[in-house]
């Protein structure tokens, strides 16, 4: 193609040339087709190359893409073998935790075994001292926390005297001041007074159960006859002489009837009439309705008193019992036996039940402690 000559022709020439006679062809307007020819035979490789080039590149992409969905597949099933394995491993990690969770309990169980054989082991190995000064203090806390809630020191004391008894049968002679200490206890409880529950209930039983005897001021009782004393020896003979006839006459006739009618209506006078002084004029006034109500009240006065005293309650009995003495004072009749002993006996519930406190056994378990560390 650098053959050719690029040069144009001469626009002038031109016409000469169409009406001139064709020349002879030269060798060099030969070559062109040739060159064109190679030219489109190079362009015709080019393309089949292009076209095989472009044929070989789909194939590859096509291939690529296989090879990508196919390692996109594999990936899912990776991702869900992955998942499966992932909560195959959460369960048994729940799994090993449930029993690592049971191995700790059983290790915290065996544990908690192993200290009480610990502490069998070492109860079994102590010494004779030690286990009798164990009993005893154990003994004396149990009797101190009876006592706290009966409300009474025979338990205390009690435990106190079989305490010294132990010991004066072991007679080991650095246990004399754990004796001594009890010893001091005992005499410092006895001298306490507590309440006995149990008898002023019995007291309260018996005050209650008489409630319904006592006479009240509003129902007055029939008078009885005061019991004549006995006939002297010399009665008979009186009765004989007066047995034996007399001569009658008239005023000697009227006489005893006057006096046999005079004492008969003076007798029944006194039972019709008799003059009792009232302190509370409503007490008087009482209809037999409310005179059942007066004894139920009572009754529930002291049923509360005998509660509160079981209850170790003092003040609330206290409070119980004094209203059951004012309704006795005022309600009933004073000068009947049977209130006058409801009435002591409520006096009696009153100044026996007081708050007492009990004392505490210190010494002796100060005497025990120092006994059991030895020294």
């Amino acid at each position: 193609m650098s053959d050719i000559d690029p040069t144009p022709e001469p626009r002038d020439q031109a016409p000469a040339s169409a009406n001139a006679p064709a020349p002879a062809e030269s060798p060099r307007g030969n070559d062109a087709p040739r060159w064109w020819a190679a030219i489109a035979a190079l362009l015709l490789v080019i393309g089949v190359l292009a076209l095989a080039l472009a044929w070989r590149t789909d194939q590859r992409v096509a291939g690529l893409e296989q090879e990508l969905v196919k390692r996109q597949q594999d990936s899912a099933k990776l991702a869900v073998e992955a998942q499966m394995l992932a909560r195959q491993a959460s369960e048994g990690m729940g799994a090993a935790a449930a029993k690592v969770a049971l191995l700790e309990a059983r290790v915290a169980e065996v544990a908690l075994q192993r200290t009480q054989l610990e502490d069998l082991i070492q109860s079994l190995s102590r010494s004779r001292d030690e286990n009798l000064l164990v009993d005893i203090e154990a003994a004396i806390r149990m009797a101190q926390q009876q006592g706290a809630i009966t409300g009474s020191t025979e338990p205390l004391v009690l435990v106190l005297r079989q305490s010294d008894e132990r010991l004066a049968r072991y007679s080991q002679p650095r246990l004399e001041g754990v004796r001594r200490a009890i010893s001091r206890d005992l005499d410092r409880v006895k001298s306490v007074g507590a309440a006995d529950i149990a008898s002023l209930t019995i007291k309260l039983d018996e005050a209650m159960r008489m409630v319904d005897e006592l006479p009240l001021l509003a129902q007055a009782e029939p008078r009885r006859e005061p019991s004549r004393p006995p006939a002297p020896a010399s009665a008979p003979r009186a009765a004989a002489s007066a047995a034996a006839p007399r001569p009658w006459s008239l005023p000697a006739a009227w006489g005893e009837a006057w006096n046999s009618a005079s004492s008969r209506v003076w007798d029944e006078v006194r039972s019709l009439v008799r003059v009792t002084r009232v302190d509370h004029p409503d007490a008087a006034l009482l209809a037999p309705e409310q005179a059942f109500f007066v004894r139920e009240n009572l009754k529930l006065r002291l049923l509360n008193a005998r509660l509160a005293l079981l209850s170790r309650q003092f003040p609330t009995a206290q409070s119980d019992l004094l209203g059951a003495q004012a309704m006795i004072d005022r309600y009933f009749d004073r000068s009947s036996r049977r209130a006058t002993l409801a009435s002591d006996l409520l006096k009696q519930v009153m100044q026996q039940s007081r708050q007492t406190v009990l004392p505490r056994p210190d010494d002796t378990l100060a005497a025990l402690t120092a006994a059991a560390a030895g020294r």
